[in-house]
């Protein structure tokens, strides 16, 4: 399952799920610094890797402060939270995002 989450608010993109096979091939495959992955019309390049999730930045933006994704699996969850802008947009992305992953967490226990 894929959410996708932007700052505190939770706002989805729109893909169809034959949409997102190349992303989740993408995530599968775990070869992250060496390929780009699309969602949507935007391609992102890996920046950092953790042990649960990845940042990623997009390098076909037209946004003067840019634009990025932290991805998170939690569970059998893949939890995406899509940012505008820098550092302060990321840090709110991923406390968006592990916010949610934490009530998800709290449901299924």
């Amino acid at each position: 399952m894929l959410i996708a989450a932007t700052r505190a608010e939770q706002e989805g993109i729109k893909l169809k799920a034959v949409d997102l096979l190349p992303f989740l091939d993408f995530v599968k495959r775990k070869n992250w610094q060496m390929e780009f992955f699309s969602l949507g019309p935007n391609q992102y390049m890996v920046t950092s890797i953790h042990k649960h999730w990845f940042c990623a930045r997009c390098v076909n933006t037209s946004k003067p402060g840019g634009e990025g994704v932290i991805v998170m699996q939690t569970g059998s969850f893949l939890l995406v939270a899509m940012y505008e802008g820098s550092l302060g947009s990321a840090s709110q992305a991923m406390v968006a995002v592990d916010h949610l992953a934490w009530q998800m967490s709290r449901r299924t226990h």
